[in-house]
C-alpha cells in the first residue's frame, strides 16, 4: 500500500486539499494539550496541511510515513523536524507524545492490523495526550481509485472502535460520522485518562 503512495506522491500533494477542512478537530485537540508540546504523525504524507498545522502553533512534529517520497517532501518543507520512513504498525519510539494523530492513514490498515493499532497509539501518547483519527463507520473492505492506482481501506464498526478506545484508556472527546463540513470524514478524537 504504502508504495503506491510513492507512486502517487507528487500527484497526492498537488490535488490534497489544503484548506483545513479538519480544523475543528484539530482546535478542540489544542484545547486538552500543553502549548508548544509534541505530535506523532502516523501517515503523515507530505506533511501539509496537518503537520503544518502544528508546527506553526508551536509544536514539534515526528512524522511517519511508508512512503518514502512523501517523507522527502516533508524533509524538504520542514527540515526541523523529524520524518521517518516507517510502518506505523511497527513504530516503536522511546518517547511519549502530546497528540497521535492518524488522518487518513490508519483506515488503509486491514482490521486485525487496526485493532493492533490502539497498543502503539496508547504507548505512544502522554496521560491526558488526545489521539485523532479517521475511520470508516461500519465494518467493511473496500478499495478507492487514486490517481489510477486502486487504494485499500478497511473499517471496524462504531461499537468495536468505542471498545478499543475505552480497553486502552481513551475517553472519547468527540466522534462524528461522515462529516458534512469535513469532506464526509468519520473523526475520533479521544483523549488518554490521566
Amino acid at each position: 500500500m504504502w508504495k503506491l503512495y510513492d507512486k502517487i506522491a507528487y500527484w497526492f500533494d498537488e490535488n490534497r486539499s489544503k484548506e483545513l477542512m479538519e480544523q475543528e478537530y484539530l482546535e478542540l485537540t489544542l484545547k486538552h494539550v500543553p502549548k508548544n508540546g509534541a505530535v506523532l504523525d502516523l501517515g503523515c504524507g507530505t506533511g501539509e496541511p496537518l503537520a503544518k498545522y502544528f508546527i506553526d502553533q508551536g509544536f514539534q512534529v515526528t512524522g511517519v510515513d511508508g512512503s518514502s517520497e512523501m517523507i522527502q517532501l516533508c524533509q524538504k518543507r520542514f527540515p526541523e523536524m523529524e520524518w521517518i520512513v516507517g510502518d506505523m504498525r511497527e513504530v516503536s519510539l522511546d518517547k511519549k507524545f502530546d497528540v497521535v494523530l492518524a488522518w487518513d492513514s490508519f483506515f488503509h490498515l486491514q482490521q486485525d492490523d487496526q485493532r493492533a493499532m490502539f497498543k502503539v497509539f496508547s504507548s505512544h501518547i502522554k496521560n491526558g495526550g488526545v489521539l485523532v483519527f479517521t475511520s470508516g463507520f461500519k465494518q467493511a473492505e473496500v478499495y478507492s481509485n487514486m490517481n489510477g492506482y486502486n487504494m485499500y481501506h478497511a473499517s471496524l464498526d462504531t461499537d468495536e472502535y468505542k471498545k478499543l478506545l475505552q480497553d486502552f484508556g481513551f475517553t472519547i472527546l468527540l466522534h462524528k460520522v461522515e462529516d458534512p463540513n469535513c469532506g464526509m470524514h468519520t473523526v475520533w478524537v479521544a483523549q488518554k485518562q490521566k
